[in-house]
């Protein structure tokens, strides 16, 4: 009985869980690589961050608030504070950096962004190939059983 279960549960994480993990990390946490690594570099356009609110969740607080560039341009409203420094409060403000993050910019004071979205999107490479591997072995695997019967039965071999 156990071995049916967990065979079952086996089955749906490697046909249903490992695309939706594919396409979560491809989807989320890759398009931010980049910008997350030139932060962590030190590029980007710098400028000041002005929190107007805060929300948090069950283990963190995110700043939201606008973006100024401190050599003139166009502000960003709206848009999360990564690595947002501690004693930030509302209406207080942050040095901080644009690298083209699409819902954000990165605190100059520096954090571990960077390492969570290169992971995230590393995982959802790894369940993208996991996953192509499971279809070209489950495709293989079935001629062969298709051939092996045709061999035995003694009927010629269409494929």
């Amino acid at each position: 009985m156990m071995d049916r279960i967990s065979s079952w549960r086996m089955k749906f994480f490697l046909w249903v869980g490992l695309p939706v993990i594919a396409v979560l990390g491809l989807a989320i946490a890759a398009p931010d690589v980049a910008p997350a690594w030139r932060a962590k570099s030190g590029s980007g356009t710098a400028g000041t961050f002005t929190a107007v609110r805060e929300e948090c969740g069950r283990r963190s607080c995110t700043w939201h608030g606008d973006f100024v560039p401190a050599g003139g341009g166009a502000a960003r409203n709206d848009v999360v504070l990564y690595d947002a420094p501690d004693g930030l409060t509302s209406g207080g403000t942050a040095a901080a950096r644009d690298t083209g993050a699409g819902k954000g910019v990165y605190s100059t004071a520096g954090g571990n962004t960077w390492l969570l979205v290169t992971g995230f999107a590393a995982v959802g490479v790894l369940a993208a190939v996991g996953w192509v591997v499971l279809i070209v072995r489950t495709v293989l695997g079935r001629r062969r059983n298709v051939a092996t019967v045709d061999r035995l039965a003694g009927t010629p071999n269409q494929g």
